[in-house]
């Protein structure tokens, strides 16, 4: 095992598995490989195609583009995603302003939507139950905060990226 190296201004450095964004980052990869899991068995669909489903059914306005900022993925992956939902019947385009076409969801893709969401609130009560209360609620706001300055960091880290 490799000696502590000491952080400046004191303390040890601590080692990857105590890092708290690697504990989320393992936290988060567990919860989504149990999700896909149990969406593909159930429902024939990917974590990737559930996401999707979901987000468009969240809001029918929604385009390729907003659709990929919305999952935060790469446009060429959600393209893949989309163009398999619409093969399989579940998503539908139609046209919108300009050359841009806004998703929908057909009858079969809000059949399956209203399965897999159904699902999903099953898990989350179940990793719910495991909380009190009061660890939901601080869970809730640390989520918050983490979140905001992650953003904020990602932001930072750009603008370095651009003006390097």
């Amino acid at each position: 095992m490799l000696p502590m190296v000491k952080r400046e201004g004191g303390g040890d450095l601590v080692p990857i598995s105590e890092l708290l964004s690697y504990r989320l980052s393992r936290t988060s990869s567990a919860l989504s490989r149990s999700a896909a899991l149990r969406y593909r068995r159930e429902f024939d669909v990917s974590l990737g195609e559930w996401r999707a489903i979901a987000l468009i059914a969240a809001d029918p306005t929604l385009t390729l583009n907003r659709l990929a900022r919305r999952a935060g993925l790469d446009k060429a992956q959600v393209s893949r995603v989309v163009r398999g939902l619409v093969e399989r019947g579940l998503v539908g385009r139609t046209e919108g302003s300009g050359r841009s076409r806004q998703l929908a969801l057909t009858e079969a893709g809000v059949t399956a939507y209203r399965g897999l969401i159904a699902a999903a609130n099953e898990r989350d009560a179940t990793f719910a139950e495991v909380l009190s209360g009061e660890e939901a609620r601080v869970l809730g706001r640390a989520l918050e905060k983490l979140t905001d300055l992650a953003l904020s960091l990602e932001r930072r880290e750009r603008d370095r990226l651009d003006d390097a």
